[in-house]
């Protein structure tokens, strides 16, 4: 399942908890909060086997690219060594041999470049959407604990919850008393 519906699904499941009067807090079912949570736990494993598919494909263009130049060099030095027969032409044939090598490591190097720009692009974007989600579900727990005290009981003491959390804890209340 894709982790941005779910991301969707929890803030819907927030959206519809019952607000309390004259507070700040809503409540929310906690059996289906933690089942989303779960979800979300068995969706990112998915997201990395993407990220590991993206790799791998960024090896094979790697190989083939390197396969290529092999190729391009190997055909440069077949080359050269027929126009080194003929006197006259040694140089000539020296001289385009190495410009073929170069031009192979030029589009090997363009190539490298390519897909590891394509790689950072892709996992960067990944970092980004379990930052989020990650941000997003410290901030329902927060939420969620922040009920909790209303009503008593305390917060596990592992879970501390950094400053940004709370901030976006509290901005997220606010939008929700003016709806």
């Amino acid at each position: 399942m894709d982790i941005q519906h779910l991301i969707d699904r929890l803030e819907d499941l927030i959206d519809e908890g019952r607000h309390m009067p004259f507070s700040k807090f809503t409540m929310i079912d906690e059996e289906r909060a933690l089942e989303l949570i779960d979800q979300m736990r068995i969706s990112i494993p998915e997201e990395i086997e993407k990220s590991s598919r993206i790799l791998a494909q960024r090896d094979r263009i790697l190989a083939q690219a390197n396969e290529e130049a092999a190729r391009i060099i190997q055909q440069g030095r077949d080359r050269s060594e027929q126009l080194i027969d003929r006197e006259a032409m040694v140089q000539a044939a020296q001289s385009r041999a190495a410009n073929v090598i170069e031009q192979a490591r030029q589009e090997a190097e363009g190539i490298t470049g390519d897909a590891d720009q394509y790689v950072l692009d892709n996992l960067s974007a990944l970092e980004q959407k379990l930052n989020k989600l990650i941000s997003e579900v410290r901030a329902g727990i927060q939420h969620v604990y922040e009920q909790g005290a209303a009503k008593g009981s305390q917060p596990p003491q592992q879970f501390v919850a950094p400053a940004t959390v709370r901030e976006q804890v509290n901005v997220t209340n606010s939008a929700t008393e003016t709806r």
